[in-house]
């Protein structure tokens, strides 16, 4: 943090010594200061994080709001040259995202940068067919992210949703990813491999960054005859191939999406069974997925090159209801991470490892599908969470 605003302040120091050396006669009060904030949306659970200004001489911070009124505080609201100001937000209580404009005024100028809060979405208000129970609680955040690859605020303002997770701040981790998958949501285009520092719905400090290579640490097949890479891989919870249009492909390699797999269960397990999902969709009118990691018991975590070591999952699995017609079923798996490495010619068939989606339940502690039975009724939702997995797989 200290860093960040020494950093700003070398810019108006250097940019005042270019002004005298002209002969401008301008004083510090011409130069236009900066106002820089982490993070510019906010989860329904509110928080705090430290808004940075730098300015030459006395200034002014206030709040506008567009919705509402006196949910955000700030630790103070004038000073003069570079500081750092704490800004609470208190949690929205409404399902509604509301809005509010931070300005930022000196002698002769004035800055602004808009802050959006995300309105109070859960599992039972949001209607959507994908997302699980969940629970907004501290140390976890749920965001949707939009096909352009910023935040989902309603289908009027963004169209189609894109992904919905559930991170882990401590694990460094989402607990599971969630979406809708058609040929039409998957699009048409390559994989971009376009790496991302961050996610914009999160500070860069809240996440491993792993856009220069993959996680640190060995992995279960390092130094076996069927790999032998070592480290962690980047394995993505939805799939690159499952956005393919290139605004939402590159949302598909935000570190929330990325998870720490060992190298041939990427690459030989898990790569198999997201190329079978795909063909479910095919099949479908829509397929939605819920795809998770499992990092409830684990102990151990990687390496990485933030100084954050996020926790291996133990398991990874897959939640899957497809709709076609007026037909609706399901169908589960979950896998165990470490598969009995090192193995000669390693293949593992995922098709032993499937659920139903009350076996899956009970495996993980998630609620799947939990509006589910508000479309079709508790009778026929139970029923098809019960559905034996491979009677169900015979019309797939």
């Amino acid at each position: 943090m200290k860093s960040r605003i020494l950093g700003l302040a070398a810019l108006l120091t250097a940019a005042l010594a270019v002004l005298s050396c002209q002969g401008t006669g301008l004083s510090g009060e011409d130069i236009i200061p900066v106002l820089k904030v982490p993070r510019e949306t906010e989860a329904a659970a509110g928080g705090s994080q430290f808004v940075k200004v730098a300015a030459a001489g006395q200034w002014t911070l206030s709040v506008n709001y567009i919705d509402g009124d006196g949910w955000i505080h700030l630790s103070k609201t004038t000073d003069s040259g570079n500081a750092s100001v704490d800004m609470t937000i208190d949690p929205n209580e409404v399902e509604n995202p509301r809005k509010a404009t931070l300005v930022l005024k000196t002698a002769k100028h004035e800055v602004s940068k808009e802050i959006t809060q995300m309105g109070k979405v859960t599992a039972a208000t949001s209607g959507w067919l994908e997302l699980p129970a969940f629970e907004q609680k501290e140390g976890f955040f749920f965001g949707t992210h939009s096909m352009d690859g910023g935040a989902y605020k309603s289908q009027e303002e963004n169209g189609v949703r894109n992904w919905s997770f559930y991170y882990d701040y401590d694990a460094y981790v989402s607990w599971w990813v969630a979406y809708p998958l058609n040929s039409r949501l998957r699009g048409s285009g390559s994989r971009s491999d376009m790496w991302q520092a961050t996610d914009p719905l999160l500070p860069a400090g809240a996440v491993c960054d792993i856009s220069g290579g993959s996680y640190g640490g060995n992995s279960f097949s390092e130094n076996t005859d069927t790999g032998g890479r070592g480290n962690w891989t980047r394995g993505h919870q939805i799939p690159s191939a499952d956005r393919l249009d290139f605004n939402a492909n590159v949302t598909t390699f935000y570190p929330t999406n990325m998870t720490p797999q060992d190298y041939n269960f990427n690459c030989e397990v898990w790569a198999d069974l997201e190329d079978a999902v795909r063909n479910f969709a095919r099949n479908s009118d829509t397929l939605y997925v819920v795809t998770g990691a499992d990092v409830r018991n684990s102990t151990l975590r990687t390496k990485s090159y933030t100084n954050h070591a996020a926790l291996v999952p133990t398991h990874y699995y897959k939640a899957l209801l497809r709709k076609r017609g007026s037909d609706y079923s399901a169908i589960g798996y979950y896998l165990p991470h470490d598969m009995g490495y090192p193995a000669s010619n390693y293949k593992v068939d995922y098709s032993n490892y499937v659920y139903s989606i009350s076996e899956l339940e009970s495996l993980t502690g998630i609620d799947f599908f939990v509006n589910l039975p508000a479309l079709l009724g508790a009778d026929k939702a139970k029923e098809i969470e019960e559905a034996s997995p491979s009677e169900t797989l015979k019309n797939w």
